[in-house]
């Protein structure tokens, strides 16, 4: 069976590991990518279930990579990571459907209940279904 995908878009290799480590033992199938252009090139490959998008990325910004994941998939699931004090970037990318963000250094639990909220595994759906 195939697992949820989600995509960790970060410039900083450490952030990618940890949360790639994270969401592996999950179960997820997890993609990396340090830059917009990988970025764009693993939804347009991959369709990833959902997004965890750094705002801060040189070269391309966060929310130049959201409107462009949004021409490629328009239903793209993203969640944005941003340093404290962004607002501006957090409203706008509110606007364009972001489902929720989280400031960094940010609570590696937090985020990993959102992930369960927002893309539950189906393969716990099962399990919840058989233990009823």
């Amino acid at each position: 069976m195939m697992s949820e995908k989600i995509l960790i878009v970060d410039d900083q290799y450490g952030i990618r590991i940890l949360l790639n480590e994270v969401f592996n033992k999950e179960g997820y199938q997890t993609f990396q990518a340090a830059n917009g252009l990988q970025a764009l090139a693993i939804v347009t490959k991959e369709r990833p279930d959902l997004v965890l998008l750094d705002m801060k990325i040189p070269g391309m910004d966060g929310i130049e990579i959201l409107k462009r994941m949004k021409v490629i998939d328009e239903n793209i699931r993203v969640i944005i990571m941003t340093a404290y004090g962004e607002l501006d970037m957090i409203q706008e990318s509110k606007e364009l459907g972001v489902l929720t963000h989280f400031a960094k250094p940010f609570d590696i639990d937090e985020i990993r209940d959102a992930v369960k909220k927002y893309l539950p595994l189906k393969s716990n759906w099962q399990k919840e279904e058989t233990n009823e």
